[in-house]
């Protein structure tokens, strides 16, 4: 078998909005029984790719956070795990508290929110804790800040990106809702670095994996992997280096793929 790995992206590629469909499901389950390793390789945090995990019924790594963090399920800990640093905390940390925004930062155990008025509790998972003002902890520093809102994510742009561009990646991506978002991790944490903790985790070799994903910070992933699969709707940057453009997410475009792969042998 040429290929020994699926990376899979959750939100605009594995996901529509919060659900994954019965198809794509249905295709990773098909290709773990092949003996594909799926790695789960999302923004989003720990607690959610677990979630997606046990609805498919694997138990494999997964890369969370938009790379900043790998974590083996079976050994109960981190194999990669990278925070953003103290002095851009500060500074995000005031622009958000002074700024309309809704702004999820992803601390060691928990994800705070914090945005005008007060979430819905039935749609906040139990890591999630909703917060008025976000506050520094110079011990449990963010793995990802993900921000919404056109105002401060110009602002952060302007005003953090520039300054920061050595230490920090903020990155574009679309939420579950559709809508634009900053990712903004450590420099050192991408996917494509994670990728590369998982796959050494594994005994893999990157060639070996085939990563499928639709935003801007997949990109990384894409460049180690053996092979890439985007998705009908991605950025245009991101299907013009793909090997394979299935169909879009909410067209099952993950088992599509995974369907041509599995009769095919390769997606290119």
């Amino acid at each position: 078998m040429r290929y020994k790995a699926l990376a899979v992206d959750l939100d605009g590629t594995t996901l529509v909005g919060e659900d994954l469909p019965p198809a794509n499901k249905l295709a990773l389950r098909r290709a773990a029984d092949a003996g594909y390793e799926i790695i789960i390789a999302t923004a989003r945090w720990i607690q959610m790719a677990h979630r997606v995990a046990d609805e498919v019924g694997i138990d494999s790594l997964a890369i969370a956070c938009s790379g900043a963090q790998v974590h083996d399920r079976k050994l109960g800990r981190d194999i990669f795990d990278h925070r953003l640093p103290t002095d851009f905390v500060e500074e995000l940390y005031t622009l958000c508290n002074a700024k309309r925004c809704i702004a999820t930062v992803t601390v060691s155990n928990q994800v705070w929110i914090k945005m005008d008025g007060d979430p819905d509790p039935d749609l906040l998972g139990e890591e999630m804790t909703a917060v008025r003002q976000l506050e520094a902890d110079a011990n449990d520093l963010p793995r990802i800040a993900a921000i919404q809102g056109t105002a401060i994510c110009e602002e952060i742009k302007a005003q953090l990106k520039p300054r920061f561009a050595d230490r920090v990646n903020i990155f574009d991506s679309i939420g579950p809702t559709g809508r634009l978002v900053i990712t903004i991790t450590a420099k050192a944490a991408s996917k494509g670095a994670a990728l590369q903790a998982a796959c050494d985790h594994l005994s893999l070799q990157p060639h070996e994996v085939v990563a499928f994903g639709d935003a801007e910070n997949d990109l990384a992933m894409f460049a180690i992997a053996g092979a890439s699969v985007a998705m009908g709707q991605a950025e245009p940057e991101v299907k013009a280096v793909a090997d394979y453009i299935s169909t879009a997410n909410f067209e099952d475009g993950v088992a599509n793929a995974i369907e041509h792969l599995l009769t095919h042998g390769d997606v290119k």
